[in-house]
């Protein structure tokens, strides 16, 4: 079986952009689901929506594919699922070491998602001697001593991190000693690598924040769109010169 190092994605060669190999997991989640209920053909419009795309955007990145789709029938579900999974090299084996085996390391241990869309976790490690051997998801733990030996033994080219802040710059240094090319950093900091080796950083506490910056702008249009209350002088307690009378007119 082939594995993460005998063959690079396409994407790069053929000139295809960023912002669209971006956008191609969420057109392969969309017609995976699609395949699964057995349909066979979706019109660019629908699998936009599913995609949460525009439809001119869509059909533009597909162009990129060399796809583009049959006028009054749409798009072949089952070719694009193919098509798709070849450019984003997911027709192959891709092993995936996952170095930090705490909460968070485990529960991408346990992610059934990872096999099913070609990616086999080929080892875990930590650092904590009291861990190494304990089955997590069936897979033993083994030390962050035998690091290099993993990554060569498996021909591991993706690493994980999730390990904390501190010892992720150390573990990077280490992967890409050992040979590994594209990391998936959950660490909470940013990792300096050398060219020619990709970083992916997911931070849910960053995506959080940002969600609450707008709710918190939700909120405050809310609060400037409603009505406030029509408060005399009176009511607050004032007194015109005059007794009775505000000391402001209206105009």
């Amino acid at each position: 079986m082939a594995t993460g190092r005998t063959h690079r994605p396409a994407t790069r060669s053929r000139g295809i952009p960023e912002a669209t190999v971006a956008r191609l997991p969420l057109y392969l989640r969309a017609l995976t689901a699609l395949s699964e209920r057995s349909v066979p053909t979706v019109s660019s419009e629908e699998l936009a929506a599913a995609a949460g795309v525009n439809s001119a955007k869509l059909r533009k990145d597909f162009s990129y594919l060399g796809s583009y789709g049959t006028r009054g029938v749409g798009y072949d579900v089952e070719y694009l699922v193919y098509q798709i999974s070849r450019e984003l090299g997911l027709t192959q084996d891709w092993p995936v070491v996952i170095v930090g085996i705490g909460n968070l390391g485990a529960a991408l241990a346990n992610y059934g998602g990872f096999a099913s869309r070609g990616f086999r976790v080929a080892a875990l490690i930590d650092a904590d001697p009291a861990m190494a051997g304990k089955p997590v998801a069936g897979i033993p733990v083994q030390h962050t001593d035998d690091l290099e030996k993993i990554i060569q033994d498996n021909g591991v080219s993706i690493g994980v991190i999730a390990t904390p802040a501190g010892a992720a710059q150390q573990v990077c240094d280490r992967l890409v000693a050992a040979g590994v090319t594209s990391i998936l950093n959950f660490a909470p900091t940013v990792l300096t690598v050398p060219d020619g080796v990709d970083v992916r950083k997911v931070d849910l506490s960053i995506e959080l924040q940002i969600l609450a910056f707008h709710e918190q702008r939700k909120a405050g249009e809310d609060h400037e769109g409603a009505v406030p209350p029509v408060v005399t002088h009176q009511e607050a307690g004032e007194q015109g010169p005059d007794g009775d009378v505000p000391a402001v007119m209206p105009a």
